[in-house]
């Protein structure tokens, strides 16, 4: 049977991992429940398992029977997100305050599709399968630790490739397949700035040294850095998206905090813009008669996908699904992604997959990360098809 049939033989089996998976959320590094779920069903294929030290995360190999050859490594998230649901499914979280609002669910699901169909025709494989399952892609930087942990060479040997898949809750309509050669998320930087002053009394501002002031004039210059000195073509984003001063209107603080997005497309820029912000917060504290700190933290490198593997990801698709399967994406998200360290290391691609439900407008549908977001199961099937079908055919290819 084609593997796109005997991928859908097993969508309603997906469905139910995916469905339990989804009602008991896990945020973080430390997944001991989906952990569970997803050694469970990998049990009785012929899989080498190993767990995580640092982190809750699996790891299985499957080796092929024609020959050795290389490897390919394939990818998903399994975390949650700290997200009230509110979509009312019969099968939401039961987890206060946990969801999963970004899809990992549908990812571990397809990844577990994908492991069993390989498993069928591991006789004709001429190579290995490494099959990354990941916590902690939502800011704890999970990827990182399972490379550390060797996953890349999980085989016995560097993975030649690596394929990750994203399913959106809008914008693509379901089952529909995008990505782009080049960048395809946004490095994220999350930064903690903190002006220290001296506190006193509102009415004598002069016995005192202020942080509010310069604290907002940080604000606006950390916007007007980004227009007068980068690259429009090479764009650069910065948002303030917390400020906090002070108890009450008479009372000069001792401080001023704010808390910081920079999302950049290019390792140029992104060291750029690190190096500029940090001098910016300095000097203009000083300006001031003030000190300053500027610490970054959780932060993403950019996720470039490889030219060649981007281009033969978008002909598998094609071929295996139709043209109308596939759509092209123009630009880069802004969102980051932890298989960027993954990407830095293996060439491969990063692959968006609609899962928009029926009958909803994509354009208006909740986005990712929103309460109520909702993804279709039905896309299950096709994500493990393409995933697998990723594995055999990279797998066939001569060594590049």
């Amino acid at each position: 049977m084609a593997v796109t049939e005997d991928a859908a033989a097993i969508a309603g089996e997906l469905a139910h991992l995916r469905r339990a998976i989804h009602a008991e959320p896990e945020i973080g590094l430390h997944l001991p429940l989906t952990q569970e779920k997803i050694v469970v069903a990998l049990d009785g294929l012929p899989l080498e398992v190993t767990l995580g030290s640092a982190l809750s995360s699996v790891t299985a190999v499957l080796r092929g029977g024609a020959g050795h050859g290389p490897a390919v490594l394939l990818r998903a998230d399994m975390d949650a997100l700290p997200v009230t649901e509110r979509t009312g499914l019969d099968f939401a979280s039961r987890v206060g305050g946990t969801m999963h609002a970004c899809g990992h669910d549908l990812h571990s699901a397809m990844l577990v599709g994908a492991a069993r169909l390989l498993s069928e025709r591991r006789a004709d494989l001429p190579g290995s399968v490494v099959f990354m399952f990941q916590p902690g892609e939502e800011g704890h930087g999970g990827a990182r630790f399972m490379i550390e942990e060797g996953v890349l060479d999980a085989a016995g040997e560097r993975a030649a490739a690596a394929y990750a898949l994203h399913v959106a809750s809008a914008e693509l309509h379901a089952g529909v397949f995008s990505t782009r050669e080049g960048p395809i998320m946004a490095a994220a930087e999350a930064l903690d700035i903190t002006v220290h002053g001296r506190g006193g009394h509102g009415s004598e501002p002069h016995h005192a040294a202020d942080p509010i002031p310069a604290a907002c004039e940080i604000v606006t210059a950390l916007q007007v850095l980004v227009t007068r000195t980068f690259d429009i073509f090479d764009p650069v984003v910065i948002t303030v998206g917390s400020f906090h001063a002070g108890t009450t209107n008479n009372v000069i603080p001792d401080q001023a905090r704010l808390e910081v997005t920079i999302r950049s497309f290019s390792a140029a820029s992104r060291m750029q813009v690190r190096e500029a912000v940090v001098r910016l917060v300095h000097d203009i504290a000083a300006a001031h008669g003030l000190t300053a700190t500027a610490e970054f933290e959780n932060s993403y490198p950019v996720t470039v996908n490889d030219q060649r593997e981007a281009r033969f990801a978008a002909e598998v698709v094609t071929d295996l699904l139709g043209e109308d399967r596939f759509l092209p994406r123009s630009n880069p998200m802004a969102g980051a992604e932890d298989f960027s360290y993954v990407l830095d290391q293996v060439p491969g691609a990063f692959i968006m997959l609609g899962a928009c439900p029926p009958l909803v407008d994509p354009d208006a549908a909740p986005f990712n990360h929103s309460a109520f977001a909702v993804f279709d199961d039905t896309v299950l099937a096709d994500g493990a098809a393409l995933f697998a079908e990723l594995a055999v055919r990279r797998l066939a290819l001569p060594a590049r």
